[in-house]
């Protein structure tokens, strides 16, 4: 079956703005997304994104062009050869340092260094390689809260690829709970979590919200990280509040600077503080706790 590329060019700065805004869109698509270098001396760029047919391709075109403001004419498609597509959108992926971590794809494994937290995440069928601005502020957070407060119980709401987990796994040896609606989304994460030796602590669970038997038996929870969307956050408050103990802490992004503050207001109605924000792209993480 053929595969289709979708694609426009532009300079740096767009592509990574083009980049950031189609993400969020075809997260729970399994539609690989890449940004590629194709001129260095004019500093050119070609966004991608890839299906697995025609039908795929015929789908996402209107979906793309609404999102950039753009017609269908406007964009780009090819067919592509018989090709791993993985690792084709592979080639265009740089290694994101935050923090001491280092996530990187199984091309980058040699560009480790001495004192790097390696994570090594394939782009793919789930979301949050770590070379999103939202997922690299939050690996920043979870470092500095996870030294700070030493918790003992932890949760990855919405884990998508568990890197986050597997992050807090490797800063310190403690149990985590990583769950997502999608079941594709936790099979690929429990075999993210088996690749980097997290399995021992990160156990993977398909779940919908809080409601599920086995994560009330683990609530409630020294903290909890959630890189989902600014809209769930917000529906969701109330229930974090329940599920995190009184000294705990919430990780939360996957929200916008413009969002920032309908978070922020939710937050606070359900009686949980605003301790700090990390700013990274147009993206934020909040460090949030519980008002005592």
């Amino acid at each position: 079956m053929a595969q289709y590329r979708l694609y426009l060019t532009r300079d740096k700065d767009q592509a990574e703005q083009i980049f950031d805004l189609l993400e969020p869109v075809f997260e729970e698509d399994g539609m690989p997304l890449a940004n590629t270098e194709i001129d260095e001396d004019k500093q050119i760029y070609e966004i991608s994104l890839y299906t697995e047919d025609k039908a795929g391709a015929d789908s996402a075109l209107p979906r793309m062009a609404a999102c950039l403001g753009l017609s269908p004419q406007d964009i780009g498609v090819e067919e592509l050869p018989d090709i791993d597509w993985v690792l084709h959108s592979l080639e265009g992926l740089k290694p994101v340092r935050a923090g001491r971590f280092f996530v990187h794809g199984s091309h980058d494994r040699d560009k480790l260094q001495d004192g790097d937290i390696g994570i090594e995440i394939d782009a793919g069928l789930a979301f949050g390689t770590g070379h999103h601005g939202t997922t690299a502020s939050c690996l920043e957070m979870i470092e500095e809260v996870v030294a700070l407060e030493e918790p003992k119980n932890v949760l990855d709401l919405g884990t998508g690829s568990a890197v986050l987990a597997i992050a807090v796994a490797k800063l310190r040896d403690i149990p985590v709970l990583a769950t997502d609606i999608d079941p594709v989304a936790v099979e690929v994460a429990q075999e993210n979590v088996v690749k980097n030796g997290a399995d021992k602590w990160v156990s993977t669970l398909t779940a919908t919200g809080f409601d599920d038997p086995a994560m009330q038996a683990r609530a409630p929870f020294d903290l909890i990280v959630a890189n989902i969307l600014a809209n769930p956050l917000i529906e969701l408050a109330n229930e974090m509040r329940t599920h995190v103990k009184d000294n705990g802490s919430l990780i939360l992004s996957g929200i916008l600077e413009t969002q920032r503050d309908s978070v922020l207001a939710a937050y606070e109605a359900a009686g949980i503080e605003h301790h700090k924000t990390i700013y990274k792209e147009s993206w934020v993480a909040l460090h949030l706790k519980p008002k005592l």
